[in-house]
């Protein structure tokens, strides 16, 4: 249940950053709208895909460099995922290049920045759970 919980709260803060900027850039809800639909489930379900091929790369590296440059390339590989979609539907959305050129350039850093804190809280609201979860005897039905 609570890695559902976690889960729609991750596809709302992207939703809502890709409103955002859609509606900033384009100068319409209407198209923020559209972009906000199409983009971060386009995100959500390519993602997953994408960190797996990764974790099983990284688990292959031979040393502890290999990993550590695999992680590098992987969080490079991610944001440029995130940088094609964003430039595609914002592309599609709007039928304007520059446009798409600049969501490809800005959506992904606020995404970078946001969706890792938004992780860190959610994992600190778990860890708390958990704690009252023991100190009071309490079935782990969140856990």
């Amino acid at each position: 249940m609570f890695t559902a919980a976690k889960r729609i709260s991750q596809v709302v803060t992207h939703m809502g950053i890709a409103f955002g900027l859609a509606a900033t850039m384009s100068g319409s809800v209407l198209l923020g709208g559209l972009a906000v639909i199409a983009e971060p489930i386009i995100n959500v379900i390519v993602l997953p895909f994408h960190e797996k091929a990764w974790e099983a790369k990284i688990h292959r590296a031979a040393s502890d460099r290999g990993r550590y440059l695999l992680m590098a390339a992987e969080k490079i590989s991610q944001t440029t995922l995130h940088a094609s979609i964003a430039f595609g539907v914002m592309w599609t959305v709007t039928g304007s290049m520059a446009l798409g050129g600049l969501a490809a350039l800005v959506e992904p850093i606020c995404n970078v920045i946001v969706l890792p804190i938004h992780d860190r809280l959610w994992d600190r609201m778990r860890e708390r759970m958990r704690a009252v979860t023991m100190k009071e005897n309490v079935p782990a039905v969140l856990a």
